[in-house]
């Protein structure tokens, strides 16, 4: 639509009416930068050179050497083993997780594309070259959770019965609304919206608690080995992943002070949907398999919102500055 409008401008006769056409798009849309989007006026790599101390390149380092991982390189062999020694309660259980992560990493990869393009309008180059690593590592991660359902489980059918009301309203509904409203306003408080319910919750909350109930269930008795090493090779990616959005989000406070009350109250709002999401799995098991305890999981999703906040906490107050060295001293601790 804002495409159209512009053409539209660009048809008018008189220098005049063009102009004024032009300022009432701007005022309307104020975020929709038509000069950066039809020509460069520069390049960094030949002006100012890249700035390798940032976060965004201290974690583009990381993904160059640890995210370089192929999904289909991962022996399931043993996997598929396991899984017909599995009951069918446990199958059940196996197959609703998986297929909560498939579709989640599917409409991540669905919905990333609008943030990267506002990152690229703001000239940040090298936040930009960093967010470039997600787009293909969470295509990776849809791959790698689609193989296990076609290999391990060998399952072809729907499984999005799996996908409860809550899960709905955070995956179906609030994620691709809070992205793609970025082609629309990019204003900083949409970015911070884009960012908490991505990289926050989704996976700073539900695909930890996630990572958490894979290993519960499979890790002592040392059973699909493949599918553990694909996830420890995923939780790597996301780390980066939370470290960006930790950054991003402290960058946005701390240039807007202001917009703290907005970030508190969507976070906030995002927490009653996560948890009732690992309440709704619970809630289909009268004894639930593998042993699990649901509060258990509960208190783990509640501790990781609860770091996520303590970090963006340290950013009320704080100068960019202070903000870029302790991201960069999360990234090397790698403790985001």
């Amino acid at each position: 639509m804002l495409n159209a409008l512009f053409d539209s401008a660009e048809r008018l006769q008189t220098i005049t009416a063009k102009k004024i056409w032009f300022i009432i798009l701007k005022t309307i849309y104020p975020s929709h930068r038509q000069d950066d989007m039809t020509s460069h006026k520069s390049f960094i790599t030949v002006t100012s050179g890249l700035n390798r101390q940032s976060p965004p390149m201290k974690l583009f380092e990381k993904a160059k050497k640890f995210g370089i991982w192929n999904p289909s390189d991962i022996d399931l062999t043993e996997d598929c083993v396991d899984w017909q020694s599995f009951s069918e309660e446990e199958k059940d259980l196996f197959l609703r997780l998986t297929a909560l992560f498939a579709a989640g990493e599917e409409a991540v990869t669905l919905d990333l594309l609008p943030l990267i393009q506002v990152i690229a309008e703001e000239g940040r180059l090298e936040e930009e070259m960093y967010l470039t690593t997600f787009l293909f590592e969470e295509a990776k991660h849809t791959d790698f959770f689609r193989r296990v359902l076609d290999e391990v489980c060998q399952h072809n059918g729907d499984l999005s019965g799996y996908h409860t009301p809550s899960y709905q309203t955070i995956f179906y509904q609030h994620l691709p609304k809070a992205l793609h409203l970025l082609k629309q306003d990019s204003a900083p408080i949409n970015q911070i919206r884009a960012s908490v319910t991505y990289n926050m919750v989704v996976e700073g909350m539900l695909a930890e608690t996630g990572y958490h109930a894979f290993f519960t269930m499979l890790e002592k008795q040392n059973l699909m080995p493949g599918l553990r090493k694909g996830i420890r090779l995923l939780k790597q990616d996301e780390s980066r992943h939370i470290a960006y959005g930790i950054f991003l989000l402290s960058r946005l406070v701390a240039e807007h002070p202001d917009l703290w009350d907005e970030l508190e109250q969507e976070m906030n709002g995002l927490l009653y949907p996560a948890v009732a999401v690992i309440g709704e799995a619970f809630s289909a098991y009268e004894v639930p398999p593998f042993g699990l305890v649901e509060e258990d999981f509960i208190n783990y999703a509640m501790d990781q919102f609860q770091k996520r906040f303590a970090r963006l906490e340290k950013a009320r107050g704080a100068g960019l500055e202070q903000v870029i060295q302790t991201t960069n001293r999360v990234i090397e601790e790698d403790d985001a």
